[in-house]
């Protein structure tokens, strides 16, 4: 390869990676990439904000295991990106953040718009560097990459000065390395194997590092074979069908829930793919009694709530199909799981023929269940609507409900919609976000517009910050600070020219949705919603007797 300047470099080294897409804006001090990137292979994203970009490069690499790339400028460009960064990180994203810098001439004094944003973005990322010499692009590529998708995947951070990107330099890619598998030792196999045989009432607890791992069918197959019920986390949706008779759904709910009874009633509990961060072990084990088998590619964290009897470290399918074969768990009944599974359906169905309006979050969401395919795909938004949408969506397949959990960062909905259709174009995307989120960075439709992204956003419309307000009820008995107006959802989704509903029955909602998914442009969805539920779920949860199963 001939002489090229270190951005032109750079480019071809992303080139080498496979990157399909950059998210992000242009600046003076990212002049010399985005040069590089009009004859590259690449298409260039440019969002309305660098927060967009950040969680659209998030979403991407939740879907594909491959890093999603975003890029921003100097100073307030960077600072804008972090939030998407943390996100990733948090909720195991691979993710490559590249931000311009000031030249390395002025970092010594103080400079316009000028941060150490090595260290600004350290506490964010698995690792991040400035690249100080034109020749050192491709390691510092290639790292990026390795880190960001290794597990636990996560961000990572390239900080390119602008005097270093116009300099002239000679290099080539590095090659990409084989991922070889990583496998157990038999000594935990065993180990596992005998404890699981002896259990009376084990429970399995699926998170998104199973997800991540592809060992849907194996954790199947696992359950069903040994009769061991399951739930997953927010982030594990989707881990097994949830039409599947063992299938439990979701926990993870901040209060008391009918899964709670599952793991009172269990005497094992085998986490498979679990994160910590998906839900604290202090919420379902909180005086670290309940015997754990981890089953994982990477060793458990430690938590005084979550200390494992044993560690099965290494590929999750192949981990879960020894164990089977070394578990003797014949004709042992789960005595729990039929009636608990028969009381957490009818719960789901109850409201399933509501007609009442403002329209109960249980009802919408059961409508929006009806209208989706198995394949198809629902990015949640942060707020009162995610615990709902946590609660009462449920997946027949993995990465089909996305949540933003770790981080819990409210405005990912929209811009994680552009990221999926981009990723899926055939399937129906809706991005579920209530109206506060919403307003965070709706501005990102315009982009879903200018690159045509057709999906449906719904928004759970209350005019006020409605998890909060259920928070400061539950906690101080009255609310304060939450309420707000907003605009005409339907006006404001016309004047970008896209095509807008509002919903004014709960007869109104199921035909809305399926016209909005015949536009060829994106689709809001304006849907009053009656939050009241929220404080009779708290009530329900409070007076949860768990007695009936015993």
């Amino acid at each position: 390869m001939g002489e090229l300047n270190t951005a032109e470099l750079l480019v071809k080294c992303l080139e080498n990676e496979g990157v399909e897409y950059i998210f992000g804006l242009p600046g003076e001090e990212n002049l010399h990439i985005l040069e590089a990137l009009k004859d590259s292979s690449i298409r260039f994203i440019t969002t309305r904000h660098e927060q967009g970009a950040a969680f659209m490069a998030d979403v991407y690499g939740r879907l594909t295991g491959k890093a999603g790339v975003c890029l921003s400028t100097l100073g307030p460009g960077a600072t804008n990106l972090m939030t998407g960064v943390a996100d990733a990180n948090l909720d195991g994203a691979p993710l490559v953040a590249i931000t311009g810098q000031v030249g390395t001439d002025r970092m010594h004094i103080e400079s316009h718009q000028y941060l150490d944003l090595v260290a600004m973005f350290a506490p964010v990322t698995k690792w991040n560097k400035q690249i100080v010499r034109p020749g050192i692009t491709p390691e510092v590529v290639r790292k990026a990459f390795k880190t960001a998708q290794s597990e636990k995947p996560g961000a990572v951070h390239i900080d390119l000065p602008e005097n270093i990107a116009a300099m002239p330099v000679t290099g080539t890619p590095l090659p990409l390395d084989s991922k070889e598998k990583v496998y157990a030792s038999y000594r935990t196999l065993n180990m596992a194997a005998a404890i699981i045989s002896k259990a009376k009432n084990p429970l399995i607890l699926a998170g998104n590092g199973a997800i991540r791992a592809n060992a849907s069918e194996a954790l199947t197959e696992f359950a069903t074979t040994l009769n061991i019920p399951v739930a997953n986390t927010f982030m594990g949706k989707g881990a097994i069908p949830y039409t599947h008779p063992l299938a439990l759904w979701a926990v993870g709910l901040q209060q008391r829930d009918l899964i709670s009874c599952a793991f009172e009633r269990s005497d094992l509990i085998i986490a498979v793919g679990y994160d910590l961060v998906e839900y604290s072990p202090k919420k379902w084990n909180p005086e670290g009694k309940l015997p754990i088998i981890h089953i994982g590619m990477t060793h458990a964290e430690v938590d005084s709530s979550y200390t494992p009897l044993v560690e099965v470290v290494g590929d999750i399918t192949d981990s879960l199909l020894d164990i089977l074969k070394r578990a003797d768990r014949q004709n042992k009944p789960t005595p729990i799981t039929a009636g608990l599974k028969t009381e957490i359906r009818a719960d789901y169905e109850f409201y399933a023929n509501d007609t009442e309006f403002p329209i109960k979050p249980q009802k919408l969401i059961y409508d929006l269940r009806q209208v989706m395919g198995p394949e198809d795909i629902v990015i949640s938004d942060v707020g009162a609507h995610k615990m709902w949408m946590a609660r009462h969506y449920h997946c027949d397949r993995p990465n089909t409900c996305l949540i933003s959990n770790g981080f819990a960062a409210m405005g990912i909905a929209i811009p994680g919609a552009i990221a999926a259709k981009l990723v899926h174009p055939e399937k129906r995307i809706v991005a579920v976000t209530g109206d506060g989120g919403f307003m965070m960075n709706c501005q990102e439709l315009e982009t879903a517009l200018r690159v045509g992204t057709p999906f449906v956003t719904v928004i759970f419309n209350d005019n006020g910050y409605g998890l909060i307000e259920w928070k400061q009820i539950n906690q101080f008995g009255s609310a304060s600070f939450i309420k707000f107006t907003n605009p005409d959802f339907v006006k404001f989704a016309e004047s970008m020219g896209l095509k807008g509903y509002r919903v004014e029955s709960a007869a109104d909602l199921i035909p809305t949705l399926e016209d909005a998914f015949q536009q060829k442009v994106p689709s809001v969805i304006d849907v009053p919603v009656d939050y009241g539920e929220n404080l009779r779920l708290s009530k329900k949860s409070g007076d949860l007797s768990c007695q009936i199963w015993e």
